[in-house]
């Protein structure tokens, strides 16, 4: 069986990585948010949500569901919880994308596995791809984006203070992809490193 490239896709806060995640899926890629394993994690009835509940309490919970509003507001004011989450839930997340990179290399049917992945570097994860791109917004354009989605300025900075500087993860990115122009302008850049780079 064909080794299926690994890529990552990292970047600040509404930098543009779900965009540019879509354009390799349309390119032919499986495609794999690790956000949206966290969510699928926290939504069910499992053993790691139970070490979560004995972790956080039971305050986190509403209807007898975790509450990822309830999660976030009480990690985020105390570090040694946020920490101790991240060592419960990051191992739970590469186990899934491990699973997922074995169906989509058998399945031969995809021309990369490309993985949206906010905090790679952060949490050290790079080593495990074979290509880590970047993906670079202005901050002024972030922050518009940021708005656009609902979110206000506070909440723009708290997330980003647990993230390293933009420009540190475009120097130890292998290629760098700038969003701060049209959709279309950010398609073809996609296109073209898909074409010359990873193909």
């Amino acid at each position: 069986m064909l080794k299926l490239r690994r890529i990552a896709i990292t970047g600040g806060i509404a930098s543009g990585k779900t965009s540019v995640c879509r354009v390799f899926q349309e390119l032919g890629a499986f495609v794999v948010n690790a956000d949206a394993i966290v969510h699928e994690l926290l939504a069910t009835n499992t053993n790691l949500s139970q070490q979560i509940i004995r972790l956080l309490g039971p305050d986190i919970l509403i209807d007898g569901k975790l509450s990822r509003q309830m999660i976030a507001d009480k990690v985020f004011k105390d570090s040694e919880a946020l920490h101790a989450l991240e060592k419960l839930l990051h191992p739970a997340v590469l186990h899934q994308i491990e699973e997922l990179y074995q169906t989509a290399r058998q399945s031969g049917m995809y021309t990369a596995f490309v993985v949206e992945s906010p905090l790679l570097f952060e949490i050290g994860q790079d080593q495990f791809y074979d290509t880590v791109i970047a993906v670079v917004a202005d901050e002024s354009a972030s922050r518009e984006r940021f708005r656009k989605a609902g979110f206000g300025a506070e909440e723009y900075d708290r997330r980003m203070k647990r993230q390293l500087p933009t420009e540190e993860k475009a120097q130890r990115a292998d290629y760098i992809i700038y969003n701060n122009g049209s959709l279309d302008s950010l398609r073809k850049q996609v296109i073209e490193l898909n074409n010359q780079q990873l193909a």
